[in-house]
């Protein structure tokens, strides 16, 4: 189950990424207009894509001028495919400049907020009925000077001639703005317009049909046998385990298990909500000896992950050796895992035990229906199988647990410390009001020592961190500005109430270019 939907009932759009973030916000955007997205590396050729069959591509924005050494460019046989093509920022530019136009360094770039003005009396397919002037977003330093060969400038603004283009014979369009933010007026209008009057895609991937694919898909690959859910009591697990039962109802067994890695009450809240509030069948394993044993000595956050995941499975093949007729695990991998993990089209960012951390050899199938969602999507889901509020909106937690919330080697002592401090930020955060404004808050233990002043005492122990982040993905997040009065009471409880810690730090780092998690 690692393909692309039914093309029968999903279109698809490509989305190339030329860097930064912008490649998976245009990509959930698609997505908001009912159209499924797929993310590629702009180093695809023309093969891959028609391979793909999508009804339209997307050039993303990116960082770099594409004149500069290096700059990321695109195989221009993707031009002939016959298929329409948008380009935004950096993807115009590349545009333009590929097929006949031109980009200069015009000496003043444009950033923020800025006024778009139509073209008079030129008709444009991206904005039909767009008022003559409305705000846009721009961030660029080069500029688009001349459209394509066989163009015609449709905006332009104050500063920059050509605003947007279009080439509607050869379905070819480009932007200099960015339509996937928020402060682009009527940037989803502009989308909407590409995707399904451009393209003529249909607007067939919602909730219901998402689920309804996946019950499907699930049925097809599992037939008769029984599959086994890593079951951990978050949101992806959970709505896994519920698309999986509903396709093949009690074919499936949940399993917990327990690595002794958890939050604080984690175990008995998964016992409490799966077994007795949902009825599932749950096999609960206790497995905090093992994991701490596999652990002893590792500090390197790659090695960690590959171990936590690799003794995952074996748990896994042990309870489905027990069980018969056991040929599957479902788990609850995402789309941004997978991209975070290194595919062929992504970079290694860190292994998810899920994705790269898993041992080459398994006895097991995977089934992993939300491997193509976004974590809004995963939610929404959720929702829409009645999953429970508290399950739904849960703060994400990483399948390896506080292991990687601990810069080193992981002992049961230290694993102590940072869920003690954990819990006391979790509770700060909830008592402020705030949990639903973020998403993710949590407790980071150093691998180093400070030195401090306890009861007119010199001690020397550990650093506690404290990060939390807003995000809508995880793909990019930025710091929470948390009260300073919060982060105040916070502090003393930790070095108060958590033996071993005397000092108490604020991460302030957004993602690019720090990720969420430490490791």
């Amino acid at each position: 189950m690692h393909g692309s939907p039914d093309p029968a009932r999903f279109d698809t759009v490509v989305v190339v990424d030329f860097g930064a973030q912008y490649a998976q916000l245009i990509a959930r955007r698609v997505r908001e207009a009912h159209v499924y997205s797929v993310i590629v590396p702009h180093s695809v050729h023309a093969a891959e894509i028609a391979a793909l069959r999508p009804k339209g591509i997307i050039l993303s924005g990116g960082p770099r001028s594409v004149y500069a050494e290096g700059a990321p460019s695109l195989d221009t046989a993707i031009y002939d495919l016959g298929i329409p093509v948008l380009g935004i920022c950096y993807g115009a530019q590349l545009l333009a400049q590929q097929l006949g136009g031109s980009v200069a360094a015009t000496g003043g770039g444009e950033y923020g907020r800025t006024r778009l003005v139509r073209s008079v009396g030129v008709p444009a397919r991206l904005f039909p009925e767009w008022p003559e002037t409305s705000d846009v977003w721009m961030s660029h330093g080069d500029s688009i000077v001349a459209p394509p060969a066989g163009a015609t400038v449709t905006a332009s603004t104050a500063d920059v001639a050509v605003a947007a283009f279009e080439d509607d014979r050869r379905q070819r369009y480009g932007v200099q703005f960015h339509p996937e933010v928020a402060h682009t007026e009527r940037g989803a209008e502009l989308l909407r317009a590409f995707l399904l009057d451009a393209c003529g895609c249909r607007p067939t991937w919602t909730h219901a049909s998402v689920i309804e694919s996946a019950v499907e898909e699930v049925r097809r690959v599992v037939g008769g046998k029984r599959v086994i859910c890593a079951l951990s009591g978050g949101v992806d697990s959970a709505v896994t385990a519920a698309l999986v039962h509903k396709a093949v109802g009690d074919q499936l067994t949940c399993v917990f298990v327990d690595t002794g890695l958890m939050r604080a009450g984690e175990g008995a809240q998964v016992e409490q909500t799966f077994r007795r509030q949902f009825g599932l069948d749950l096999v609960h394993v206790d497995a905090a000896a093992r994991f701490f044993a596999a652990l002893s000595g590792v500090a390197d956050p790659e090695a960690k992950r590959k171990v936590i995941g690799e003794l995952f499975v074996r748990l896994f093949e042990e309870v489905a050796s027990a069980t018969r007729d056991v040929a599957f695990l479902a788990q609850g991998t995402l789309y941004p895992d997978v991209i975070e993990s290194g595919t062929g089209h992504a970079a290694t960012i860190k292994t998810h035990h899920n994705v790269g951390g898993l041992p080459e050899e398994m006895e097991l199938e995977l089934v992993e229906p939300l491997r193509l969602l976004f974590k809004d999507e995963v939610r929404a889901i959720g929702e829409e199988l009645g999953l429970p509020e508290e399950i739904v909106w849960r703060q994400p937690f990483p399948g390896p647990g506080l292991a990687v919330r601990i810069v080193g080697e992981v002992t049961e002592e230290r694993v102590a410390t940072v869920r003690a401090a954990d819990a006391i930020v979790l509770e700060e955060v909830r008592r402020a009001g705030l949990q639903p404004t973020l998403w993710q808050c949590f407790a980071v233990l150093l691998g180093v020592r400070s030195v401090g002043v306890m009861g007119d005492e010199r001690t020397y122990a550990h650093p506690i961190v404290v990060r939390a982040v807003t995000s809508e993905d995880a793909m990019t997040a930025d710091w929470a500005r948390l009260p300073h009065e919060l982060l105040e009471r916070i502090a003393q409880r930790i070095i108060n109430e958590v033996p071993g810690v005397n000092r108490v730090a604020y991460d302030v780092t957004s993602k690019p270019p720090g990720t969420i998690e430490w490791e």
